[in-house]
C-alpha cells in the first residue's frame, strides 16, 4: 500500500508540474474565472458517476468540512492563477513550495501524523532546495523593488492556501472518499466561477473561448484534475506530510518547463535548488517505500 501511495504522489507531481504550465497559458488566454470554470466543470462531470454513491452517506460534519475546503480552494485558486499571470513561472512556482513545511506542520500537530527523523530531514532538504530555487540573490544591492519578482506576494498567500488545501483534502479523502472530495470541491469551484461570469455578462463568451483555446483548456483541466485525484488517493495510503513532500516535486518540474519552454532564466543557485529538491524527493520516496 505504501508503494501505491508513493506512485500516486509521483503522478500528482507530474500532473501539477505540467498542469501549472498549462494553467499559466490558459489564464493568459481566457482569464482567471473562465479557466476556473473549465477546470471545475471538467472534474464535476467526469467524477459525477463515481461520486453519486457517496452522497447518501454524507454526514453534516463531512458536509461542513467539504464546504470549508471549497472556500479555501476557490480563494487559493484565484490568487494562484493571478500569480501565474503576472509573474515568471520559474519564480512563482518555486515560491509556492512554502506550502510544504506548512502542510507537514499541519499533518504532525493537527492530524497527529508521525514522521521519522530521517523523513523530517529529507522534507527539510526538499524545502531548502525550493528556497534556493526561489530567492533572487543577484538582486541584492539593487533597488528594493527589483529584489522581489512580480507575483511573489501572491505566491506567498497561495502557499498558505495550498497548505490548508493539501491538509483538508487529505483529511476529507481519508474520512469520506478521494473521488467524492475532488468531485465536490471542483463542482463548487465551477458553480462559483459560473456565477461570477454571469454577473460580469461573460457567460455567452464561454463557448467561443472554448472553441478558440480548446487544447490549452483541456490540457489544464485534465492535468489539474488528475493531479488532485492522484494526491487524494495517495493520502489514503501514506501520511499527508509524505504525500505532499513527494508531490512537491512539481515545483522543480514547473521551473524546468518555464526554463525550457518559456525561455525563462534561472541562476546557478536556483538550478542547484531544483536538483536538491529532486534528490530529496527521490531519497524520501525510497526510504518511505522500504
Amino acid at each position: 500500500m505504501t508503494a501505491a501511495g508513493i506512485a500516486l504522489a509521483f503522478l500528482a507531481l507530474l500532473g501539477w508540474g505540467f498542469g501549472d504550465f498549462s494553467i499559466q497559458r490558459s489564464t493568459r488566454a481566457v482569464g482567471v474565472w473562465k479557466s476556473l470554470f473549465f477546470i471545475g466543470i471538467l472534474g464535476a462531470v467526469i467524477f459525477l458517476p463515481s461520486a453519486i454513491s457517496d452522497i447518501q452517506t454524507l454526514s453534516a460534519d463531512n458536509f461542513w468540512l467539504l464546504a470549508f475546503l471549497s472556500v479555501v480552494v476557490i480563494a487559493t485558486a484565484i490568487v494562484n492563477f493571478k500569480a501565474f499571470r503576472v509573474g515568471k513561472i520559474a519564480i512563482v512556482a518555486p515560491l509556492m513550495g512554502l506550502e510544504l513545511p506548512l502542510t507537514v506542520a499541519l499533518g504532525i500537530f493537527i492530524h497527529g501524523e508521525r514522521l521519522s527523523l530521517g523523513q523530517l530531514v529529507l522534507s527539510f532538504m526538499v524545502f531548502l532546495g525550493i528556497v534556493l530555487a526561489t530567492v533572487e540573490f543577484e538582486a541584492l544591492g539593487r533597488e528594493r523593488k527589483y529584489l522581489i519578482e512580480r507575483g511573489v506576494f501572491l505566491g506567498l498567500f497561495t502557499a498558505v492556501g495550498l497548505a490548508l488545501t493539501n491538509f483538508l483534502v487529505g483529511v476529507a479523502s481519508q474520512t469520506i472518499s478521494p473521488l467524492f472530495t475532488v468531485w465536490f470541491t471542483h463542482t463548487i469551484v465551477a458553480l462559483a466561477a459560473l456565477g461570477v461570469l454571469i454577473v460580469r455578462g461573460e457567460f455567452y463568451a464561454l463557448r467561443q473561448r472554448f472553441s478558440e483555446y480548446k487544447k490549452i483548456i483541456l490540457a489544464a483541466g485534465i492535468l489539474d484534475n488528475t493531479a488532485w485525484l492522484a494526491y487524494s488517493f495517495a493520502t489514503t495510503y501514506i501520511p499527508i506530510a509524505i504525500a505532499t513532500t513527494i508531490s512537491e516535486g512539481y515545483v522543480a518540474l514547473a521551473a524546468l518547463l518555464g526554463l525550457l519552454l518559456n525561455h525563462e532564466k534561472l541562476h546557478r543557485h536556483q538550478m542547484a535548488g531544483v536538483i536538491i529538491s529532486i534528490a530529496g524527493i527521490l531519497i524520501l520516496s525510497f526510504v518511505s517505500g522500504v
